[in-house]
């Protein structure tokens, strides 16, 4: 376990304060010799998902002896045949994702998703050194009642279709409020996507927001759709995944009910009727229609906001 504390160095950079944690990693932020702002992320058991005992202070405070409000670690899920297993990583494993991580994202040049400067080895394990982003995550914008704009997540849509088509990264897998950074600016820039290993049998996401599972596009075109419900409504629209069944590429008559009655949810208009039925029309193609992709949310979005 690295341990970091404010004005100690790491390689170059001298640490300034804790900015945050996810499932399986620490984030500080800390000054390079320039003194230009970076983020370090340092792999670790901070999270833990629904393993986090919340009999702790939640606080709007970031620090490293409780989690807060804005933080909701994602899960490690491994992929079986005889379905998905939630499971702890040791700390090999979470060493090898972050040196995943940092390899995923050391070759994106895109203004609308965090840039990895660096991948470095301290005590032999890696820490990804990636641009510091200022600004609010999405979820202090929900909670604080900012206005949201839509073209945010157009942008989001362009993004990770340029991402697909250059072949950099397929697909985010962990979209959720938490993971979208609203600079002053007005730019969205995406941070944290899944954690994947190269057999293609884990995962790390947060099931709220990827309820199925999924490994493909899908995965951030049905994070969207819920985000969209959870802004309209101030609620999610799953309440629980069906763990038994998620994840799973064919399954039989059981399974498949499962699903359909899983993936009943009450009309955004039922608890917000004041939501544009073109809106809820597209919360639901997200969340529901399999064959809806990036390309044909990004032509919904485009006549939404034309029309509006």
């Amino acid at each position: 376990m690295i341990k970091l504390q404010v004005g100690e160095h790491i390689g170059p950079y001298r640490v300034q304060r804790f900015l945050g944690r996810g499932g399986f990693a620490y984030v500080f932020l800390a000054e390079d010799p320039q003194g230009r702002k970076v983020a370090l992320k340092v792999g670790d058991v901070a999270g833990g998902g629904r393993y986090v005992t919340r009999f702790v202070e939640i606080t709007d405070e970031r620090s490293q002896e409780w989690i807060s409000p804005d933080e909701t670690p994602g899960e490690a899920i491994f992929f079986r045949p005889d379905g998905v297993r939630i499971d702890f990583l040791d700390m090999h494993e979470i060493d090898a994702l972050i040196q995943a991580e940092g390899n995923l994202l050391e070759g994106v040049r895109h203004q609308n998703m965090v840039r990895v400067r660096d991948v470095l080895d301290v005590e032999g394990r890696p820490v990804i050194v990636m641009d510091y982003v200022r600004g609010k995550t999405l979820r202090e914008k929900i909670r604080a009642l900012e206005g949201i704009r839509l073209n945010w997540f157009l942008a989001i849509v362009r993004a990770l279709q340029k991402l697909g088509e250059e072949d950099v990264i397929h697909y985010h897998g962990d979209l959720k409020p938490e993971n979208i950074l609203v600079k002053p600016s007005g730019s969205v820039v995406l941070i944290d996507p899944a954690h994947r290993n190269s057999r293609g049998n884990l995962i790390s996401t947060t099931p709220h927001y990827n309820p199925l599972l999924l490994r493909t596009p899908k995965a951030d075109v049905m994070g969207i759709g819920v985000m969209l419900y959870e802004i309209l409504t101030g609620t999610l629209p799953f309440d629980e995944t069906p763990w038994q069944y998620a994840g799973r590429e064919r399954g039989g008559e059981v399974e498949r009910l499962s699903l359909s009655y899983f993936l009943s949810y009450p009309p955004p208009r039922n608890l917000n009727p004041n939501t544009p039925e073109a809106l809820e029309r597209i919360t639901y193609r997200c969340l529901t229609v399999m064959d809806y992709g990036l390309a044909e949310l990004e032509a919904d979005l485009v006549d939404f906001l034309r029309k509006d």
